[in-house]
C-alpha cells in the first residue's frame, strides 16, 4: 500500500453503534425459574410493542414502561423476560392496540432517542416478539409450539423438539479507495437521494470476509481486499444481525450495479460525506446519508472524521 493509501485504512466505528448499546443482564439462570417467574413478574416492568414493532416513548425519550402486576399477579401469556436490573424485571408483551396516532415509535424513529438501557430492551423485545410470532409451528413435524424458558424457547407438542430465537447475520461493508472516496449505493426503493454502504446476508458455508468480497461484487462489480472487522449492531427486522466491516477497492475499476437492486453506485468525496453529516438529513450533492440510528451512519461517520 502507498502512503496515500494508508490514509483513512485505520479509522474505526465513531462511537457504538446505537441499537447495540444495552446495561441489563439478561440472566440466563432465570429462564427456567420453578415458579415460573411469578416472583420476578411481581417487581417488573412491561414493555408493550404493537404489530408494527412500534411502543410509546415518553417526551423525556425513555421507554413508556408499565408495572408487571398491572397485567396480572403472575407472568401474562406471551410475556417474555428481557433482564434484570438492580431487583427490577424487564418484560415484553405483544399487544393489539394500534398506536398509529399516539406518538408510539419504532426502533429506527425512537432507537436514536433512548438511553443505553431502553435502547437494549427495545431491540430485544422487538426481536424476540417477531420470533414468536413466526415460530408457533414446529420446522420438523408442524405441530404446534408452546413458550417455554420464560420465553427464550419454544417446545413443540408433538415432537418436543425445542427452538430458540433466530438470527440471521448479514455483512455491512464500507468500501474506500484507501484515501479520499467512499463507495456509495442506493437501493430503487429507498427514499429519494438516499445512499449508503453495501450489506447482504451470509450464505450457507460461507465466511464473513468471503462474504464481504461476495456482496461488493455482485452489488456494484467491485473486487475489493484488506478487508476488517469493524464492529455490529442488532438489526430487528425482522431478525438480523449486522456484522460491520471496512475494505479497499481501487476507483479505477467500472461500477456496475446489480440490476434491479442498486439503482445507483457512486464514489463520493470525503468532503461532501462531511458536508452531508452537518447537513441534518438534508441532501448534499444529491446523497443523503443513512438514518443515526443505524451502523451505516456510524461506519461512514468514522471514516468521514477520522485523522491518520
Amino acid at each position: 500500500m502507498t502512503r496515500e493509501a494508508f490514509a483513512g485504512a485505520g479509522f474505526q466505528l465513531d462511537s457504538p453503534p446505537l441499537l447495540s448499546r444495552s446495561t441489563v443482564d439478561r440472566r440466563e439462570e432465570l429462564r427456567d425459574s420453578l415458579d415460573g417467574g411469578t416472583r420476578l413478574w411481581k417487581t417488573g416492568r412491561v414493555v408493550l410493542v404493537d404489530g408494527k414493532g412500534r411502543t410509546p416513548i415518553d417526551v423525556d425519550g425513555g421507554l413508556a414502561m408499565q408495572p408487571a402486576t398491572d397485567f396480572g399477579d403472575a407472568p401474562a401469556p406471551g410475556a417474555v423476560l428481557l433482564g434484570v436490573e438492580e431487583d427490577v424485571s424487564y418484560w415484553a408483551l405483544r399487544t393489539d392496540h394500534d398506536g398509529e396516532a399516539e406518538g408510539w415509535r419504532d426502533l429506527r424513529l425512537g432507537g436514536a432517542m433512548l438511553g443505553d438501557t431502553d435502547a437494549g430492551l427495545f431491540t430485544t423485545a422487538v426481536g424476540l416478539l417477531s420470533w414468536h410470532d413466526h415460530a408457533q409451528y414446529c420446522a420438523v413435524c408442524g405441530a404446534a409450539t408452546t413458550r417455554v424458558r420464560l420465553g427464550w424457547a419454544r417446545s413443540c407438542t408433538g415432537c418436543e423438539r425445542e427452538e430458540y430465537p433466530r438470527t440471521d447475520p448479514a455483512v455491512i461493508c464500507l468500501v474506500h479507495d484507501g484515501a479520499d472516496h467512499v463507495l456509495l449505493a442506493r437501493q430503487p426503493i429507498w427514499p429519494p437521494h438516499r445512499f449508503s454502504v453495501l450489506a447482504g446476508f451470509v450464505e450457507v458455508g460461507e465466511s464473513l470476509e468471503a462474504c464481504v468480497a461476495r456482496e461488493v461484487a455482485e452489488e456494484v462489480g467491485v473486487d475489493c481486499g484488506q478487508i476488517r472487522y469493524l464492529g455490529s449492531q442488532p438489526w430487528p427486522f425482522p431478525r438480523s444481525l449486522m456484522l460491520g466491516f471496512a475494505a479497499v477497492a481501487g476507483r479505477d475499476q467500472p461500477l456496475v450495479p446489480a440490476d434491479g437492486e442498486i439503482e445507483e453506485a457512486r464514489w463520493v468525496h470525503r468532503d461532501t460525506i462531511r458536508a452531508a453529516l452537518e447537513a441534518d438529513g438534508e441532501p448534499v450533492d444529491g446523497v443523503r446519508l443513512p438514518p443515526s440510528v443505524s451502523i451505516a451512519y456510524r461506519m461512514i461517520k468514522g471514516w468521514a472524521t477520522w485523522q491518520s
